[in-house]
């Protein structure tokens, strides 16, 4: 690689942190319906053509920031993952990173996990990213059940065909009433991270890092998984 080669990737590189770092502003201020490419091109005194060069559409750069987000949450659940540690303290470690990356990066987290944003459909790119919690969770499941004698969650006959069939797209080596606990438990976790990011708790749940260690033990009963013997 030439030196001006390199001097160009490395100007591309920090003009791209800069876009997002100040379209992050941005959402924090206005939120990310507003977000536009011309304000963030007058906010960094970049004429809009050269921004269209990096991202060519809103559309563009909030899938950006919707991917970065994705794998900010990712990366702090893999690294407080505990693999030595029995499923069930595993799975409460995960749900607690959650919920701390959530606690500080609100704004990151309500653009992945609040109100859709109008005009906007995220692409399968964002897939991958998004994935990586759900995934985390579901190698927990496994290890679990993987017991002779594991606690099996009940499924309704009226709901086997649909276990089936999302067992079969997410997890074909799981029984699909311990995929259908998941998925469950997947939404229910999200749901009480945003309760408590948005306000639904005030005045509600005082004490809310031990509810919702409760609440994440519960969800791991769902699933299957009982705390380890003392």
């Amino acid at each position: 690689m030439s030196t001006a080669h390199g001097a160009r990737a490395r100007a591309r590189i920090e003009v791209t942190a800069a876009i997002k770092d100040e379209a992050r502003r941005q959402l924090a201020a206005e939120g990310a319906a507003r977000l536009s490419l011309r304000a963030v091109a007058r906010e960094l005194g970049m004429v809009s053509s050269a921004l269209y060069r990096y991202f060519p559409s809103r559309d563009d750069l909030l899938t950006a920031l919707i991917i970065d987000a994705y794998d900010s949450l990712g990366e702090c659940a893999e690294r407080a993952h505990e693999p030595a540690a029995d499923p069930f303290r595993r799975w409460i470690t995960v749900c607690e990173a959650v919920r701390g990356w959530a606690l500080d990066h609100p704004q990151e987290y309500a653009l992945i996990y609040g109100s859709p944003v109008p005009g906007y459909t995220a692409p399968d790119t964002t897939v991958p990213a998004a994935a990586r919690v759900g995934l985390l969770l579901i190698g927990i499941a496994r290890d679990a059940h993987q017991d002779p004698e594991p606690a099996r969650p009940p499924l309704a006959d009226e709901l086997r065909p649909e276990a089936e069939r999302m067992a079969a797209d997410l997890a074909p080596d799981l029984p699909p009433a311990v995929v259908t606990a998941l998925v469950a438990a997947w939404a229910q976790l999200y749901g009480l991270v945003g309760f408590e990011l948005f306000g639904q708790f005030n005045r509600v749940v005082e004490d809310r890092e031990t509810f919702f260690r409760h609440a994440a033990g519960q969800l791991a009963r769902g699933v299957g998984l009982v705390p380890a013997s003392p």
